[in-house]
């Protein structure tokens, strides 16, 4: 039982519930094809940056001070209870089940998700 970090609409390879953990949903995808379409199973934007801190994000892309920051940023947001709770939760399925969690972006390295993997590591999850 593993939790695995994907990139959303990538063909799953087994790795069981995946959570999309974007802030927007899909744009011209019915809702009752995320799933058929490799999206997502479960839409869960608690745990994708806020709108505000996005914008930081796009930057960052290209400025390493700028990625420095946000992910300074998001931290913060992801230590907020509800976030912290999730997070949590899904550290504690990943020994039970296979979960995956997700976002659009092609690369891990200059994504939230790269983030996500530390916080659910430092939570004991057992990652991919």
């Amino acid at each position: 039982m593993t939790l695995s970090i994907v990139q959303l609409g990538s063909l799953r390879q087994g790795e069981g519930v995946r959570f999309g953990t974007v802030r927007r949903l899909p744009r011209g995808v019915r809702k009752e094809d995320y799933s058929k379409l490799d999206y997502f199973d479960i839409w869960l934007p608690i745990l994708s940056p806020s709108m505000n801190l996005l914008k930081v994000g796009r930057m960052g892309c290209t400025d390493p001070r700028m990625w420095d920051r946000f992910k300074s940023a998001f931290k913060r947001e992801m230590k907020k209870r509800d976030a912290s709770q999730v997070i949590a939760m899904l550290a504690a399925l990943s020994h039970q089940t296979d979960i995956s969690v997700g976002c659009y972006c092609a690369d891990e390295h200059r994504c939230h998700r790269s983030v996500l993997r530390e916080l659910l590591a430092e939570r004991g999850a057992k990652i991919s």
